[in-house]
């Protein structure tokens, strides 16, 4: 048995008070975002009414991630989620590289759900379309959302807890009583029209699956990390999974051939039921993208702070206030994305989130295998057995690869171009900051 403490990185005094019914609920407001208020229209147009096959094999791919998630959560239970479990297992470079690669892309998240959170308010409130009230609308909305995160973790966890209760209880509902209300011959399972379609839209659902990431980063503020993690981890994948097959099953056997290009899938769906329910859909979007907000900040900002923290970013980034909260790094997650959504193209950075959340997964994968060959185990609770993948260290996290790898082919050479620059920018950033901080090496 090897000890974490080795190849670490450090941890701050952050309050250990996230507890698994916290944790479950942060991953789910994380995955269960804005994205699948609109995605089913994308999946019928890619594959037809063989639509809902797509997040079956979805689970299936999603399912060794979390195993893998699940392995190295037990094991590294410092804050900073993959950016710690890479740093632990590589060392500092290929930590880094994940902290960095996933910041970047879940601030861009951030701010692209702020967006189609807006243009949803625009319907009630149709001054925030342009000009300065759109600017004064963001400004708040990020300013809740800081406010709330700055309270301490306790609070953030009990808004996760309840927002993921108002999110999926209308979905539920629309599933539970679109099955037995909706044509089911408009599903064809197997009816796929290429594999190159199929491929195509894999990269969707994973985008749509993705977000245990970013919401198992607050490893730190997690009482019981060896149990609490695989818990929430297993749990919360189970739930979404079924959700999203089963909005996919509702949505395409409710609308058929007009789910294609329709830009509003799951309101229309649940307007075709009852036509009040389209509102409340509308509602629950906004609530979900909220919550999809909430969660970021709460993650996110962790990795701003873990990489202050070690010293690859100022370090009254790793600063930690009274309450027992990165405050700085807080601040610093949230005023980005405001900037970006007031002002920025979100497009771009969107695309490379995409592809960098399979990159992560890989990452993780060699992470899982590497932790468990060397059984590497945290130190501050030693009594906590580790969770061991099923079939050894090595067969679990090669599926992984291998599955990341072949959704990843669907990319095309402009977005595997962004990726690969926005890489390179990461490496020039590590590589100018060890030069200026060459006499204190980094951990």
């Amino acid at each position: 048995m090897e000890s974490q403490q080795s190849n670490a990185p450090r941890e701050g005094a952050l309050i250990r008070a996230l507890g698994p019914v916290m944790l479950t609920a942060a991953v789910i407001n994380v995955i269960v975002g804005g994205g699948i208020f609109r995605l089913p229209s994308e999946l019928s147009s890619e594959l037809g009414a063989a639509s809902p096959t797509a997040f079956l094999l979805g689970a299936l791919l999603i399912l060794p991630v979390t195993l893998c998630f699940a392995a190295v959560g037990s094991r590294v239970i410092s804050t900073g989620g993959p950016y710690s479990y890479l740093h632990t297992a590589f060392g500092p470079l290929p930590g880094f590289l994940t902290g960095a690669l996933m910041w970047l892309g879940n601030v861009s998240s951030s701010a692209g759900i702020a967006v189609a959170l807006m243009a949803l308010l625009t319907l009630l409130w149709p001054d925030l379309s342009a000009g300065t009230t759109r600017i004064v609308g963001f400004c708040l909305l990020y300013g809740l959302l800081a406010g709330l995160n700055l309270r301490g973790v306790a609070l953030g966890g009990r808004v996760l807890v309840a927002l993921a209760t108002l999110k999926l209880m209308p979905l539920i509902i629309l599933v539970l009583l679109g099955l037995f209300f909706v044509d089911l011959g408009q599903i064809h399972w197997l009816a796929i029209p290429s594999m190159a379609a199929l491929s195509g839209a894999m990269i969707n659902v994973m985008f749509a699956y993705s977000g245990i990431e970013t919401a198992l980063i607050p490893s730190g503020e997690v009482r019981d990390p060896a149990r609490d993690v695989p818990r929430a981890a297993f749990a919360a994948t189970l739930l979404v999974v079924l959700l999203y097959v089963g909005i996919q099953v509702v949505c395409q056997a409710a609308l058929g051939p007009a789910l294609i290009n329709n830009p509003t899938p799951v309101a229309s769906a649940a307007g075709a039921l009852w036509a009040p329910g389209k509102w409340l859909i509308v509602v629950t979007a906004g609530i979900s993208m909220f919550g999809f907000m909430m969660g970021n900040v709460l993650g996110s900002a962790r990795v701003v702070y873990a990489l202050g923290r070690d010293g690859f970013l100022p370090r009254q980034l790793g600063e930690i206030s009274g309450r027992g909260v990165p405050h700085f790094a807080i601040m610093a997650h949230t005023g980005f994305a405001l900037l970006l959504a007031s002002f920025g193209n979100f497009s771009f950075l969107i695309l490379v989130s995409s592809g960098s959340n399979c990159l992560i997964y890989v990452m993780v994968a060699l992470a899982a295998w590497q932790l468990q060959r060397r059984d590497v185990r945290p130190t501050q609770m030693p009594e906590r057995a580790p969770y061991l993948l099923p079939m050894g260290a090595a067969l679990i996290p090669g599926f992984c690869v291998l599955a990341m790898v072949w959704v990843l082919s669907s990319l095309k050479r402009e977005e595997w171009f962004a990726i690969v620059s926005a890489m390179a920018v990461l490496i020039t950033i590590y590589a100018g900051l060890r030069w200026l901080r060459r006499k204190e090496p980094l951990v």
